[in-house]
């Protein structure tokens, strides 16, 4: 599980490429290595992966093809960056929300409004999830745990604070731009219920 609070920015330095496979290598920061062990659970981009070798500061991932489709990880290339959180452990504060790593969809930067005191990115929402999307409701985007602001012509909106650009890759994001998404997991499963609640109702 995690929580949507990124703890750092991990860079790509190696891709290596096989068939509908890969592996690529990062450099995390020093203090996300401390007690790091192979099998561990490192979400990038929000996406869950598996550490597969570990050497000093540079950490091994291996993404199958269906991982590379869904998820922007795929058009990664050496020197981009990507947002990290270590899996939560038992007693951890959840400073976000509950989240499982597991990418339901993309979507796209469509707009993005920046003043002197207010950073706000626009996204399309994403087909086929839209029922999930409620302003004031949470989503994790490339990771992180953001509020939705408002909701209008097919398009939802997030506010950041200084903190959170600075701490994560979401300000480097330009129109056109290809966002991880998963929907936060109470919300999709109340949804569903009541869905499926009114289907069986008789009237």
């Amino acid at each position: 599980m995690f929580t949507g609070i990124v703890q750092g920015v991990a860079t790509l330095i190696k891709l290596i490429e096989k068939d509908d496979f890969r592996t690529h290598i990062v450099t995390m920061p020093g203090r996300l290595t401390e007690g790091l062990s192979i099998g561990a659970s490192v979400a990038h981009n929000g996406c869950c992966l598996t550490v597969t070798e570990i050497k000093g500061n540079r950490v091994s991932f291996d993404l199958m093809q269906e991982t590379l489709r869904l998820t922007n990880l795929g058009e990664l290339q050496v020197g981009d960056s990507v947002n990290i959180e270590r899996a939560a452990r038992f007693g951890d504060e959840i400073g976000g929300h509950a989240m499982s790593g597991h990418i339901m969809c993309t979507t796209d930067v469509v707009n993005i409004m920046e003043s002197d005191n207010n950073y706000r990115i626009w996204f399309s929402l994403p087909k086929g999830y839209e029922k999930y999307v409620f302003e004031k409701g949470y989503l994790g985007i490339d990771g992180i745990s953001l509020t939705v602001g408002e909701i209008e012509n097919g398009c939802f909106c997030v506010n950041l604070i200084p903190e959170t650009l600075e701490r994560t890759t979401i300000g480097q994001r330009s129109i056109g731009s290809r966002i991880n998404i998963e929907i936060d997991p109470q919300t999709q499963a109340i949804v569903d219920t009541v869905e499926r609640v009114m289907a069986q109702q008789k009237f």
